[in-house]
């Protein structure tokens, strides 16, 4: 009989253990949402042009490739207006469906270099030769919480 108790009791407190975690869940005003890349970018005085040039070819055409491998949810540029040379005067942004979409980036992203630059090699040398026209502040990750 003492055993049958102690089981019981376990079970209820097992029970209880369980739905105190879903109601905790329940009562957040959000659900997580997409996650998006957000990378800061200045631009060398006299080179926007250029460097929206690249953006518009062949970026433009990695995040579409992305996008059909569904790798990307959507892609995105900004400008800005910055208030100093340290800030950035254009924000590339990437969503993705989650922070799973993530995992693997350095072969994905290896697949549409070779897709779309010829190879790695290649598209690393275009990296290179991009800092003379622009300058990378800096990436954020952010992740939308999207209000129930």
């Amino acid at each position: 009989m003492v055993m049958k108790q102690s089981i019981a009791a376990s079970a209820a407190a097992l029970v209880l253990a369980v739905s105190g975690k879903v109601a905790y869940a329940d009562e957040h005003a959000f659900t997580e949402g997409t996650v998006s890349q957000v990378t800061s970018v200045r631009t060398v005085d006299g080179h926007f042009d250029d460097y929206m040039a690249w953006v518009d070819t062949v970026w433009k055409k990695e995040q579409e490739a992305a996008k059909k491998a569904g790798y990307i949810v959507s892609y995105q540029v900004f400008a800005a207006q910055p208030r100093s040379e340290k800030e950035a005067d254009l924000y590339l942004v990437l969503t993705y469906k989650n922070y799973a979409a993530l995992d693997d980036w350095i072969v994905k992203g290896d697949t549409i270099a070779k897709q779309i630059e010829g190879s790695v090699a290649a598209s690393n040398q275009a990296e290179v030769d991009r800092a003379k026209i622009r300058r990378i502040l800096g990436s954020e990750t952010i992740q939308a919480l999207n209000l129930k």
